[in-house]
């Protein structure tokens, strides 16, 4: 039997930097990195946006806004020091009616208390300068944004943390944990191994994991596809940098916006719907089971309840190519729906309370020597350096 002095189960980008952190407190620690697919960074870390956020966002005193706004610093300094190509080329935050301007200025108000550095607010001639082919009433320009190859992080925190003695385990996947005295018994497709303490950044498979430890039913991993299309080659010129809407404060979502990639792509979305299997990155797959998990949910059925309006819209628009153009073409007119190709997309981890509302914040739960990450969609990318020393405190008090 293997042992380790730490068991990190997940290989995503918040599982590599919390194994990197234990390193960094102690290099002698004996770590393990689980991942059950045959690659790192296979599902969130490697699905998302690519984007850098400044924090804006987040209610202020939230952990999301704490550490996306000092992971984000961090982020675009382990960029620097490891050769990583960015670019920080800002985003737009636009308002195209009367009724959106308080929120945007909700919005300012937040980047002020959050301590998002050199905001602007901007009128319609201001928009122009920034992006020519956008049009709104009004904006916040964020400077500090910035775009990067997520994956490509990931990649160079696994090389770091090997370098370092960490063992990482691809094609491994966790069937059991079993708490012995001072040790944690996990069994695994590849072999037992024992650990002085696991920590699980598991993301969509997080739930399994809780409920080998009886974790609480209180919240319910329900995982939202998001769609992407974008836009050709000739038409990339139309977005300089990242263009987004103001964003429905019920929902941890942020709109179908306009995303510059660092290859210089550009993607277009996404939405939200529910997905029908926890990896469900196409409209047919289907898993029987995570299908039943989530509408069996009280929490889903109260979710659904109250915002069947919004998910309806969501679901024609995820199905209909001209209704999602029609949505991206209230913010940059002169975009041709022959210019729209199919994109990729991605599945978002989204923690759901019992009584039908979102998890608006990470969330850590500590079960014995197991501590489970239970809540980090996006900024968690952004956040990951941070959030991963806030990690291994809850693990180790």
């Amino acid at each position: 039997m293997s042992a380790f002095d730490v068991a990190i189960v997940g290989g995503g980008i918040v599982g590599l930097a919390t194994a990197r952190e234990l390193l960094r407190r102690d290099p002698s620690r004996r770590i393990v990195v689980i991942e059950k697919e045959q690659r790192l960074a296979a599902h969130q870390t490697g699905h998302n946006s690519g984007v850098i956020h400044s924090g804006i966002y987040y209610a202020p005193g939230s952990a999301k806004a704490r550490l996306c706004v000092a992971g984000s610093r961090e982020m675009t300094a382990y960029c620097d020091e490891h050769g990583i190509p960015y670019e920080r080329c800002g985003k737009l935050i636009v308002a195209i009616d009367a009724s959106e301007l308080a929120t945007l200025s909700s919005l300012e108000q937040r980047g002020a208390a959050n301590g998002v550095a050199g905001v602007l607010r901007l009128d319609a001639r201001g928009i122009a300068a920034h992006e020519p082919a956008a049009r709104g009433i009004a904006a916040l320009f964020v400077p500090s944004a910035a775009i990067v190859d997520f994956r490509r992080v990931a990649e160079s925190i696994a090389a770091e943390i090997a370098a370092a003695g960490a063992v990482i385990r691809l094609a491994t996947a966790v069937t059991g944990i079993d708490e012995h005295g001072p040790s944690v018994e996990l069994a695994t497709t590849t072999g037992a191994m024992s650990c002085g303490s696991v920590i699980v950044c598991a993301g969509l498979g997080g739930d399994a994991i809780a409920r080998l430890l009886d974790g609480s039913e209180d919240l319910r991993i329900v995982p939202f596809r998001g769609d992407y299309w974008r836009l050709d080659d000739a038409a990339r010129a139309l977005v300089r940098g990242l263009i987004y809407p103001v964003p429905d404060t019920r929902f941890p979502f942020l709109g179908v916006h306009f995303t510059k990639r660092i290859d210089g792509d550009v993607w277009l979305g996404p939405n939200a719907v529910l997905a029908f299997a926890l990896e469900g990155y196409r409209r047919r797959d289907v898993d029987l089971g995570d299908l039943r998990s989530a509408l069996g949910f009280p929490g889903f059925r109260a979710l659904a309840r109250r915002y069947w309006r919004t998910g309806l819209a969501e679901l024609a628009r995820d199905y209909s190519k001209r209704l999602f153009y029609d949505t991206l073409r209230r913010y940059v007119p002169s975009l041709r729906i022959e210019q729209l190709r199919p994109g990729p997309s991605g599945i978002r981890a989204q923690a759901l309370k019992r009584d039908g509302t979102l998890v608006d914040d990470f969330w850590f739960e500590r079960r014995g020597k197991v501590t489970l990450v239970r809540n980090a969609p996006s900024p968690a990318a952004t956040a990951s350096l941070a959030i991963a020393r806030e990690i291994v405190d809850a693990a180790l008090a």
